[in-house]
């Protein structure tokens, strides 16, 4: 089993990095001479993925004029959320109804994707295919974040996504999810957060820690401090 089709959730304001993105989406934003959303989609291209959806919906021409200027390997279609952005769990909702595959991964380009995640990504996947899951989130212990002001999401143990006090992992922004676990939502607004409380109150999230380095474009602050890299 191999997954071929992976999502990028670029709809945003990114607001956390104005005045940058007043006038650029937060997926063009660049470090190095490169955005995050090439660098995203350059890790996609390394896992040998075949499709790529990409939501959008503010300044959503920048980022349909910078995908048809690149020459992406892999086919890349951009799937506007609509008149109202649609959230994160709309989004993929939304992007999920133009493919007919039943596992995708899904990434937020705000993290910065170096190829060096790949192996561990392919890990990840084997995990999620032999345990038969529905869904399962790529975390970092928050010691590994290079944004020490990033406060951890979930704690794991046995590859089981649990949620206390301790809370030492963080959400890498990649994930795999099987596309009926959203069949039954009706609403087109809603967060993926919805989804992942529910399933951990029926204890059915699972995670997968990775050893890399955490860089996220959290804030203009961070932003600043990546660029001295």
């Amino acid at each position: 089993m191999k997954i071929n089709t992976a999502l990028i959730l670029c709809a945003g304001f990114g607001k956390r990095l104005n005045p940058l993105t007043l006038d650029t989406p937060k997926p063009l934003i660049e470090l190095n001479n490169i955005s995050v959303l090439e660098t995203c989609i350059n890790l996609i291209e390394s896992l040998n993925i075949k499709e790529i959806f990409i939501n959008t919906f503010y300044l959503k021409d920048q980022i349909r004029t910078f995908i048809n200027k690149k020459n992406f390997k892999p086919k890349i279609s951009i799937i506007e959320d609509g008149k109202n952005i649609l959230d994160t769990g709309g989004g993929i909702k939304n992007m999920l109804n133009h493919t007919t595959e039943d596992d995708v991964l899904i990434f937020n380009p705000d993290t910065i994707w170096k190829k060096n995640y790949s192996k561990e990504i392919i890990e990840m996947e084997k995990l999620y295919f032999f345990k038969k899951l529905k869904n399962i989130l790529l975390l970092v212990n928050k010691e590994l974040s290079f944004d020490k002001n990033l406060n951890g999401d979930f704690d794991l143990k046995d590859n089981l996504i649990i949620k206390n006090d301790d809370r030492k992992f963080i959400y890498t922004g990649c994930q795999i999810l099987n596309k009926k676990l959203l069949s039954t939502y009706k609403a087109e607004k809603f967060s993926i957060n919805d989804l992942w409380n529910s399933l951990i109150e029926k204890k059915e999230l699972y995670g997968f820690d990775t050893n890399n380095d955490f860089y996220h474009l959290t804030d203009l602050n961070t932003f600043k401090k990546l660029q001295d890299l």
